[in-house]
């Protein structure tokens, strides 16, 4: 695909570098303590009944249909508990005391709750009328034996890894992991915990994406920071495309003189774009080299992580054959205060998200919304997502506004 001097819309971006990735097939088997965040690789097919048998819903007493309406007392005539079902003799006119979980008795038409009986040496008396089968789980209820439990596809987390163990499955296969390398550009570049020279700032960019990649399930090889040398530039694209599935860089995507990473992604591979109708984020790179794929993110801190989260994680995301990723929850709200826009670009301003005085919910902005104000996002909850023509928004107006994810905070 040819590159384009022209801006494009984070969708069309987004939509040109989903439609170019295929998922990684490699896969591993991993014990369920080391499934979380991991992608299925294959379905999960129930091996039993769930639950694998008829049980009590309720702490009380098992019930033939004959004698749901007995004014007499019925006598107690054993107990059941989970682990320890009855096993002995029912004998007609009587009730067995059950707990919840315990297998119900063979005969049992209704479990009825201890609170709805009066209870006596003599047994119980039934207080409220019963309907049949109430209180019972029925085998395969939740889940029937072999039915598709979860898909390939599917990342596992705490609401699925206790579902699978539930089974009586201890390993699942998933896809292998993403392979990211990331380094970072720029002669001014100096690393926390060193002094600062003349005309130095801190590498934070590399830092924030190598945090939010490990918490979002990825491995990372980091490449560290690479001074504007044309050689040492190409050296490092050259020993990360042998390394990983995905290249991330930090700065030299745009047009200064010492901005050299297109050039050498032009004799090392392919820049499918490098210029976005977004702010921040405007100069983003997406591209192809020998063996992998190259995402070249803005040097400026926020646009970095802008481009990083809305465009970067959807693209891994497919790459590691994740299926229904969806985009961050959006809200239609208004806003508090004058919103400063030029139209031309879609807007991503960091806001505040909270209820007024009358319980609805409304947005303010965190204040200063520089590319290098990366404070900005502790201040936020969310993301005001301007439309890319819109101009200044006034107190009052409606906006849409997107929930920062875990990785702010959200």
């Amino acid at each position: 695909m040819a590159q384009s001097s022209e801006l494009i819309s984070l969708d069309t971006a987004l939509e040109q570098m989903l439609s170019q990735i295929v998922p990684i097939s490699a896969t591993d088997i991993v014990p369920l303590t080391a499934a979380f965040g991991r992608i299925l690789a294959e379905d999960i097919l129930s091996p039993l009944d769930v639950p694998g048998f008829d049980n009590a819903a309720m702490d009380g007493y098992a019930l033939r249909e004959a004698d749901f309406s007995a004014s007499a007392p019925l006598p107690v005539a054993g107990k059941a508990f989970a682990g320890q079902p009855f096993t002995g003799e029912w004998p007609a006119g009587t009730c067995i005391r059950i707990m919840t979980g315990a297998p119900v008795p063979e005969g049992c038409d209704a479990v009825i709750m201890q609170e709805d009986v009066t209870a006596s040496d003599a047994g119980i008396v039934i207080n409220r009328a019963i309907k049949l089968h109430q209180n019972i789980r029925r085998r395969g209820e939740d889940i029937a034996r072999n039915a598709v439990v979860f898909s390939a596809g599917q990342r596992l987390t705490a609401a699925e890894i206790p579902v699978i163990a539930s089974l009586g499955i201890g390993e699942v296969c998933v896809t292998r992991k993403v392979k990211v390398a990331v380094f970072s550009t720029g002669d001014e570049l100096q690393q926390p915990g060193q002094p600062l020279g003349p005309g130095q700032i801190y590498d934070t960019n590399r830092l924030t994406v190598h945090v939010m990649l490990e918490q979002s399930g990825y491995e990372v090889v980091n490449l560290g920071a690479v001074r504007d040398d044309p050689a040492l530039l190409r050296e490092t694209f050259q020993k990360a495309d042998q390394v990983a599935d995905v290249v991330i860089s930090s700065g030299g995507v745009s047009v200064g003189e010492a901005d050299y990473t297109k050039q050498i992604l032009d004799e090392l591979g392919a820049i499918h774009f490098w210029k976005l109708a977004m702010k921040p984020g405007k100069p983003f790179a997406f591209g192809r080299l020998s063996h992998s794929w190259f995402c070249g993110l803005p040097g400026n801190p926020v646009s970095a992580a802008v481009t990083f989260y809305q465009l970067v994680l959807p693209m891994l995301a497919r790459l590691s054959g994740q299926t229904g990723v969806a985009g961050g929850k959006r809200l239609r709200v208004k806003t508090t205060q004058r919103l400063k826009k030029s139209p031309g670009r879609q807007d991503f301003q960091r806001g505040i998200l909270h209820a007024d005085d009358a319980g609805e919910l409304v947005v303010s902005s965190t204040g200063n919304q520089g590319s290098h104000v990366f404070s900005s996002f502790h201040a936020g909850n969310c993301f005001i997502v301007l439309e890319r023509e819109r101009s200044h928004v006034e107190p009052g107006e409606w906006v849409d506004v997107e929930l920062f994810n875990h990785l702010f905070g959200g």
